[in-house]
């Protein structure tokens, strides 16, 4: 794999107040949170434009989203980790609560959201950043439920997650562990068998995106990076990042060739062309 040695980032959007949680609508946009700046943007694919699209009247609404995914509904999934709260938003932006905690006690800190292809969502709650009595979760919210179940747990603070291509896989960043574990996901969506993927020293690994290959892109938050490895495992290459701070990544454009990436050192998102196809996700937006 030829990754560029010289990569040709192009800054799209800046002053996003730790931007996190790139997701592609299957057309022409990119939604983007700003953990800290309290709004979900959106930017054009063609102009590059981003402008405020979802920010709530008042903090108590909603406030602090990470990750975002859209599910079976074309409804834009997102993990709340101010309230420690699973919301969803509609077409024209409007929230509203689909999950705010396990056996009434409310979630940690929701921090990533994927679905798989039969619609059951699967997010991580970060828990707190330590390696010692970890209390990072993966909770499983079956497709149609209004309750979530506990996936995995004692993860060191749970961050990005991705299931491979044919689904039989996830794979979820611990990034206080500073590796990524993979689990075998059942026929009815348990997952079991957590085996260490690869080892991400000198740095945390954060948000992860497949490309049509099987090949997992990993933001290497602190490292200044993006690696990408095989589906054995191998460590195939690296792509240097406009600052120490990748958070998250996401392929878009027409064709799945561009790659986007949330940058915190910088605030900002970037846009990178490359030779290679990301990976359709299941579900795509409004």
């Amino acid at each position: 794999m030829q990754l560029p040695d010289q990569p040709q980032w192009e800054k799209i959007a800046e002053k996003l107040d730790f931007p996190e949680g790139p997701v592609w609508d299957g057309s022409h946009t990119l939604f983007v949170s700003s953990c800290y700046g309290h709004r979900v943007n959106q930017i054009s694919h063609m102009s590059g434009k981003a402008k405020i699209w979802s920010q709530p009247d008042s903090m108590s609404q909603w406030s602090h989203t990470n990750g975002l995914a859209f599910g079976p509904d074309k409804r834009l999934y997102a993990c709340e980790f101010e309230h420690g709260r699973i919301i969803r938003f509609d077409a024209n932006g409007e929230a509203e609560i689909v999950l705010d905690g396990f056996n009434g006690t409310r979630f940690i800190r929701p921090n990533d959201i994927t679905f798989d292809k039969w619609g059951n969502g699967y997010f991580t709650d970060s828990g707190h950043y330590r390696r010692e009595n970890p209390d990072g979760r993966v909770y499983r919210l079956a497709a149609g439920s209004d309750r979530a179940t506990i996936a995995a747990d004692h993860l060191a603070f749970a961050n990005g997650l991705a299931f491979s291509l044919n689904g039989a896989t996830l794979y979820v960043a611990e990034s206080a562990r500073q590796v990524i574990t993979q689990f075998t996901v059942s026929q009815i969506g348990e997952l079991s068998d957590p085996e260490t993927f690869a080892v991400m020293e000198g740095g945390d690994p954060d948000g992860m995106a497949f490309d049509d290959r099987g090949n997992l892109w990993v933001a290497h938050f602190g490292a200044g990076k993006i690696v990408v490895f095989g589906a054995d495992g191998t460590r195939l290459g690296e792509i240097v990042t406009p600052g120490k701070k990748p958070s998250n990544l996401a392929f878009g454009g027409a064709d799945l060739k561009c790659l986007y990436l949330t940058e915190d050192e910088t605030n900002a998102v970037y846009r990178l062309n490359l030779p290679f196809t990301g990976a359709a996700l299941p579900f795509v937006g409004f």
